[in-house]
């Protein structure tokens, strides 16, 4: 079997396993094993190859990561409207407790709700801007 086979089977298993597992960093080390696989092609020592598959593998999971690292400014994952759908909804609050909380009725259940620390809470419509844990942080509306 050529040295590009055995790549490009390699490639095509570290796929294949990304789909099951949904493990994104294998998507770019496949990246590398098919650069040795056009290297094997273009009949450069197997030294080479697998220099070529480290680099571009190890290169292309540093770049990814770099990308797609937390930047200053980022709403954390609990107040980002596509991780969570809730964030951006309104709710009616009636009344508050001494402890500060409000009971509200979203999405056909009862939920905890709490104001930001420092902020006066006030009845009427609330916008949720976060979830925390399982109660909804809300600023006025």
């Amino acid at each position: 079997m050529a040295e590009s086979t055995i790549w490009w089977l390699l490639a095509g298993s570290a796929v294949a396993v990304e789909l099951v597992t949904g493990t994104f960093y294998l998507l770019m080390l496949a990246f590398g094993l098919a650069a040795a696989a056009l290297a094997a092609h273009a009949g450069v020592p197997l030294v080479v190859q697998i220099v070529t598959a480290s680099v571009v593998g190890g290169g292309a999971v540093v770049a990814w990561h770099w990308i797609k690292r937390p930047r200053p400014g980022d709403p954390s994952a609990r107040a980002d409207r596509s991780v969570n759908l809730d964030v951006g909804e309104l709710v009616m609050i009636e009344a508050w407790d001494a402890e500060g909380t409000a009971v509200v009725k979203y999405r056909g259940a009862a939920w905890t709700a709490v104001h930001r620390p420092g902020v006066t809470p006030s009845i009427g419509m609330h916008r949720v801007a976060e979830l925390v844990g399982s109660r909804l942080l809300v600023d006025p509306a």
